[in-house]
């Protein structure tokens, strides 16, 4: 591939920091009283904990971006193939570089090919995430390049393109990158990769098991065959079906696999269930878990989904923000003084979002420390209870008026509760430090 000299113009983009860019989001009451819990029991700095610095790795964190000249490169990766656009942060052109091979040592080959060709420029790599997932991003940050990845969600789009190709892609990352028009979304470190991956992995199963138990439903009752009791899925259901007799022996044997597939998911949703004390007790946020286990309708579960998904939250530093990348603020269309609000955003983690409104719907009974709840509370910090008993008492006495007072739907009224409850979890995630990494992780890493 043919190397060359980037031209210079003596126009120049405006330049801005390519990070998440705070959202907007107006003062919430229940951020509020998140972030007074927080300033009632720092036991973590919020703005830059201590902790950070032992148990973040190279290869998870982005570098900081040069003083200097940058050459902007963005990247729009294949399986087997990535084509590669070039865009100086003193120029306004973007120039192509092609197209090269898909494996980290052609990723390689052209950092060291472009570093030497512009030895004065630093250079900053971006790409969509994909199914490529964080390695490339990962290996980049060990080798001592800057590296973002970006949500294909938030590249800005221009509505009347028509025309897609890979070259492109690239250009258009590029040209973004550079005027800072890019959000980097949150990478992993590989080990925390690795527990979210079994989070992901249960949840998979578990929606299966679901999709075909509404099978079995819908056929047993296309052939007018319903269950009389009421619970469904019960021992009593399960022993119900046990005695179901088709007239053919083909319906017979299609109701058999049905009824297999769910078993199967079921003995599989088990093994998940017992391997999952195991995974959170070597992990380096199992003091976060188990500070979050303190909450009502948080067990091992649901605390595990929510760290797992959402990573270090110490990187939201305030509690709207968290409510807005679980999706849980009010969607709203505002022109001029007309302002309307809609339903919730269901933007960003769908899996998070789910695991905390299940959990805020116990806070529609009232507060009580039921004898689950005291053993997971035993050993944890008495600012860590306090807060978690705080958020029993404000979020039913809020379920209570929403639904009573002004007559919400109890969807409507969990949903609120999701978004309150999100507050909670933030502050109480920041009253903990996590486990320093051992030196045996620290070499898993990339770059260690």
């Amino acid at each position: 591939m043919k190397d060359y000299i980037l031209r210079t113009h003596a126009a120049v983009e405006p330049q801005m920091t390519p990070t998440s860019q705070p959202i907007d989001q107006k003062p919430d009451l229940a951020a509020g009283v998140a972030e007074r819990q927080l300033q009632a029991h720092p036991q973590v700095d919020p703005k830059a904990p201590a902790s950070l610095a032992d148990v973040s790795s190279r290869g998870s964190q982005p570098c900081a971006l040069s003083a200097g000249p940058v050459l902007f490169t963005g990247m729009d990766v294949h399986n087997d193939s990535i084509a590669v656009s070039l865009a100086p942060s003193d120029s306004i052109e973007v120039r192509r570089y092609g197209i090269i091979g898909g494996s980290h040592d052609d990723v390689l080959k052209l950092a060291k090919k472009l570093q030497a060709a512009h030895p004065d420029r630093a250079l900053h790599f971006c790409y969509e995430a994909g199914p490529r997932g964080y390695p490339l991003c990962r290996f980049l940050r060990a080798m001592g390049y800057s590296c973002i990845l970006v949500a294909p969600s938030k590249i800005p789009r221009k509505p009347g393109e028509r025309v897609k190709t890979d070259r492109r892609d690239a250009d258009q990352l590029a040209r973004l990158y550079r005027a800072g028009e890019l959000s980097a979304i949150y990478v992993p470190d590989p080990h925390d990769e690795a527990v979210r991956d079994v989070i992901r992995a249960r949840y998979q199963i578990s929606r299966q098991q679901h999709r075909a138990r509404q099978q079995l439903k819908m056929f047993l009752l296309r052939h007018n065959l319903r269950y009389p009791g009421k619970t469904a899925w019960s021992p009593a259901h399960l022993r119900y079906l046990a005695r179901v007799k088709l007239p053919f022996a083909e319906q017979q044997f299609v109701f058999q696999e049905m009824l297999d597939v769910i078993t199967e998911a079921g003995k599989r949703l088990e093994r998940y269930d017992a391997q999952l004390p195991g995974v959170v007790a070597g992990w380096r946020w199992e003091p976060v878990v188990r500070a979050l286990m303190s909450l009502r309708g948080v067990a091992l579960l649901n605390a595990a989904t929510l760290v797992a998904e959402l990573g270090d939250l110490n990187r939201f530093p305030t509690a709207n923000q968290l409510m807005s990348f679980l999706g849980l603020v009010p969607s709203e269309e505002t022109t001029g003084n007309d302002r309307r609000q809609g339903g919730i955003t269901k933007m960003g983690n769908g899996i998070a979002r789910r695991a905390i409104i299940e959990a805020a719907w116990h806070y529609r009974l009232p507060a009580r420390i039921s004898p689950t709840l005291q053993v997971r509370q035993e050993g944890l910090p008495k600012t860590v209870t306090q807060a978690a008993w705080d958020a029993q008492t404000r979020l039913h006495r809020r379920f209570k008026h929403l639904t009573g007072v002004r007559h919400k739907k109890s969807q409507v009224a969990a949903a609120a509760l999701g978004r309150e409850l999100a507050g909670f979890v933030w502050a109480i995630a920041r009253m903990v430090k996590p486990h320093a990494l051992t030196d045996e992780k620290r070499t898993a890493m990339p770059g260690a």
